[in-house]
């Protein structure tokens, strides 16, 4: 009776395994012989795909920084609008409005180290360059006082400039200087086309010349608003402007500064914002075709020639309601007008028989409530020498007459 050893194995066993375990263990040699030497040579090669030969980037990469070698992308964000900047932002401008003041002693003992000298910036637009010359719009506001002016261009460069003209009612001054260093002047546009919700961009020098250059972007918000001035400061409109509105950000500093459309061309001089707290996102500008006859007739003659008649007037709805029937007499299907304070001598006004506390309510055939609508008739539709039909009221009689208009002086 046999038995069998527990550590025996059949013969047949061993020299089954044997005929497997040697190729195997030869086939992993082989191949990591082929990683080893080919690899690399097939990185380098386009064999594989740019997928897998990609960089993979680690949060410890510690790589050049080259942006080639390390993986980083370079984008180009030129646009539109960035083309449109870099066109235009030369022939927008910074305005320094110089104002001396005082001796020599003032200048030591004063003016908090400012050399007796008063300074405020704004912004301007160069819009013509002709016979060595360079020709700015700005604002009357702006350069209102000077007794110096100054442009600073792009490259930061100080150009003193000649007040050519300015004009109270429009917000407008045209000043001309040595063009040698201007590089070129902005293209005109229209106004006149501009639709509501298109883009607007704004240039200009906001809080003065250290944020100059400074451009913001928005939309026209609105067409032919109308915006009460105050010239005098006495609480009452003396004049209504008419403006494009934008909420391109317009800040003090970007007064008299470009606001263009997508094309880059000029479509309005930034003028004025509503400076209250409760308020953003609201800007004007004065619209480049009200603009441009303005500035032609300032360049030519130095300021705006407009029809007056001579009187100094006031709106009706500023007296009380009791000189209304006890003073003027006035009937009481009558709603507004103006009423005559004074009369200058031999004056347009004073010629046709125009009398104190006479009350205008219609001129052209147009019925008048206020100041603003005579002075609209008269700045708008009349030109001087024109004949203008008044109607008034006198002592509680409907009277009319004709008045020659004269020259504003």
């Amino acid at each position: 009776m046999g038995y069998f050893d527990d550590d025996y194995q059949p013969p047949d066993q061993d020299n089954k395994r044997s005929r497997w375990l040697v190729p195997a263990l030869a086939g992993i040699i082989i191949g990591m012989i082929i990683i080893l030497v080919a690899l690399p040579s097939l990185l380098k090669s386009d064999v594989l795909p740019k997928a897998w030969t990609a960089p993979i980037e680690t949060a410890n990469d510690n790589s050049d920084s080259n942006p080639e070698s390390s993986g980083y992308v370079s984008v180009d964000v030129s646009t539109q609008i960035t083309d449109v900047v870099e066109n235009v932002s030369p022939a927008v401008v910074g305005v320094v409005n110089i104002q001396h003041q005082g001796n020599f002693w003032d200048k030591q003992e004063g003016n908090n180290g400012q050399g007796g000298q008063n300074q405020g910036t704004g912004s301007g637009v160069i819009y013509k360059k002709k016979n060595d010359y360079a020709y700015v719009i700005t604002n009357h506001h702006v350069i209102d006082g000077a007794d110096t002016v100054e442009v600073v261009l792009s490259n930061d460069n100080h150009i003193e400039a000649e007040i050519l003209g300015s004009d109270l009612f429009s917000d407008l001054a045209v000043l001309r200087m040595d063009g040698k260093q201007v590089e070129k002047a902005i293209e005109m546009g229209t106004s006149e086309s501009v639709k509501v919700g298109e883009p607007a961009i704004a240039i200009g020098n906001p809080l003065g010349m250290m944020f100059s250059g400074s451009v913001t972007q928005g939309v026209i918000s609105g067409k032919q608003r109308t915006i009460p001035q105050d010239f005098n400061q006495d609480g009452r409109a003396d004049w209504q402007a008419e403006v494009i509105q934008t909420d391109a950000a317009i800040n003090p500093g970007n007064s008299g500064g470009a606001l263009i459309n997508i094309e880059g061309n000029l479509i309005g001089i930034n003028s004025m914002k509503v400076n209250q707290e409760a308020v953003e996102g609201i800007g004007f500008a004065i619209p480049i075709d009200s603009a441009r006859p303005i500035v032609e007739e300032l360049e030519k003659s130095g300021k705006v020639t407009r029809p007056y008649l001579g009187v100094e007037i006031y709106s009706l709805e500023e007296v009380p309601q009791t000189e209304w029937d006890e003073t003027l007499n006035l009937p009481e299907d009558i709603n507004g007008g103006v009423y005559v304070w004074s009369v200058e001598s031999l004056s347009p006004a004073d010629k046709a028989g125009i009398k104190r506390l006479d009350v205008i309510v219609a001129v052209g055939g147009k019925e008048v409530m206020n100041i603003i609508d005579l002075r609209k008739v008269l700045y708008r539709e009349k030109e001087v020498g024109d004949s203008l039909k008044v109607t008034f009221y006198r002592d509680g009689k409907q009277k009319e007459t004709t008045i020659k208009l004269g020259e504003q002086r």
